[in-house]
């Protein structure tokens, strides 16, 4: 078993692959797996970052709790010398959440006095300004994931969201403060902390400036926790030379298939801008499927019978479509749809679509397992936090895994050209 350098959980796949591509990007080899890694998976080179991928964003706190400990101690077990907790940069709001659990589990169980909070990525448009959590200029709570299904935002304040999650205090380190020197910064984190047995530090993320500084600060602590911005400025603190190590080729043979499934703005654009450049698209409708007027076989002869070498299948629609359709049942809508898309994308892959594009957090994770691939390499980016990926068991496959806000309108026309044949050579 090589060393690894940063061993991170993230709370859902799509967000185990952004995080990966920003260390892929600094030159560190990463691998990503679904789950915890079976035996037989454990054969690395030296000096790597492995993710551990979970579905726990929105799971009950004791099984995300349990589930995250498990892989957390499977990368101590094998040698990993940093961890790190991944979660959505859109934070989850809701007062039962489990990232406050998590991270307090964390620190007692290894003794850890203290982390950061930091799920910014400014690149993406999300940056903590005065411990708010800012989205594209707006407060999260006022932007369109205040509707969010799951997850809606009540608040914007990190130190308010954690407050009725976790179980210590939080000091907020602003961008005025992020000036100060490191001596003087430590100073306060000691006062602040010389009574408190664990507590949270929130810096300020508004540009990488920020990002230097909270690694140059932070970033020899035992745990981190965040979204993916801080792992380009991790990966320039571990990187051995500036060579990125090519792992894979962009493109494959094959045709397209584009499966979105989140309701975020960006997603609908995406969508939009899809059909308009003349690509092809199905949408799926949950109420068909529940009342069994429309089944998953019927959707995939539909796709067979149009002969189309990429085809988008969606059932993203606006917030008040989706809470009209959840008055059926939350539940019994998420399930259902996830057990579509993910029978499509099976019988794609079957059938020839080995470039697989994936557009949603709950979609992803539901289309990867039912594919069942446990094992990645991660490759060249088509946005910032959305790589390419090529399954060690299945090295023909072209997987993109994207969170819903991520990506320009021309998000999907850009993957399904990037990975169409051998690109790279």
């Amino acid at each position: 078993m090589g060393k690894i350098i940063l061993g991170i959980v993230a709370d859902d796949f799509s967000g185990g692959s952004d995080a990966a591509s920003f260390l892929v990007k600094q030159g560190i080899k990463t691998f990503l797996y679904n789950g915890i890694p079976e035996l037989h998976e454990q054969k690395m080179e030296d000096n790597v970052a492995v993710v551990i991928a979970l579905k726990t964003r929105t799971a009950e706190k004791q099984k995300a709790v349990d589930e995250s400990m498990k892989a957390f101690q499977w990368l101590r077990d094998h040698g990993a010398e940093q961890l790190y907790a991944k979660y959505c940069s859109t934070f989850d709001s809701t007062k039962e959440g489990n990232i406050g659990p998590i991270i307090d589990e964390v620190l007692e169980t290894y003794g850890i006095k203290y982390t950061i909070i930091a799920p910014a990525l400014p690149i993406n448009g999300r940056i903590v300004k005065n411990g708010q959590l800012i989205v594209n200029g707006v407060p999260l709570h006022e932007t369109h994931m205040k509707h969010h299904p799951l997850t809606p935002m009540w608040d914007s304040d990190l130190a308010r969201l954690l407050e009725p999650q976790g179980k210590y205090p939080s000091i907020k380190l602003n961008y005025e403060s992020l000036e100060r020197s490191k001596e003087e910064i430590m100073e306060m984190m000691d006062e602040f902390g010389k009574d408190k047995k664990h507590f949270y530090v929130i810096p300020d993320y508004m540009e990488e400036k920020h990002a230097q500084k909270i690694v140059e600060l932070f970033g020899d602590l035992p745990f981190l926790t965040g979204g993916s911005g801080l792992m380009g400025e991790l990966g320039k603190k571990y990187k051995k030379d500036n060579d990125q190590t090519n792992i894979i080729t962009s493109g494959t043979s094959g045709k397209a298939i584009i499966l979105a499934g989140s309701c975020s703005a960006a997603t609908l654009r995406q969508i939009e801008e899809f059909i308009n450049s003349g690509g092809k698209a199905i949408k799926i409708e949950p109420l068909q499927l529940l009342s069994g007027t429309l089944s998953k076989e019927d959707l995939w002869k539909e796709i067979q019978s149009l002969q189309e070498e990429k085809i988008l299948i969606y059932s993203s629609d606006r917030p008040e479509k989706v809470k009209e359709a959840q008055e059926a049942g939350m539940e019994k809508i998420s399930a259902i749809l996830e057990s579509t898309t993910a029978y499509i994308a099976k019988k794609a892959v079957e059938n020839g679509f080995f470039r697989v594009i994936v557009a949603g957090g709950e979609t992803s994770g539901a289309v990867t397992r039912i594919l069942g691939y446990n094992a990645y390499y991660v490759g060249d980016s088509i946005a910032p936090g959305v790589p390419i990926m090529v399954p060690v068991e299945n090295k023909k496959v072209r997987l993109v895994l994207k969170s819903g806000n991520f990506g320009d309108k021309d998000f999907f026309i850009k993957a399904v050209e990037m990975t169409r044949g051998d690109i790279n050579g």
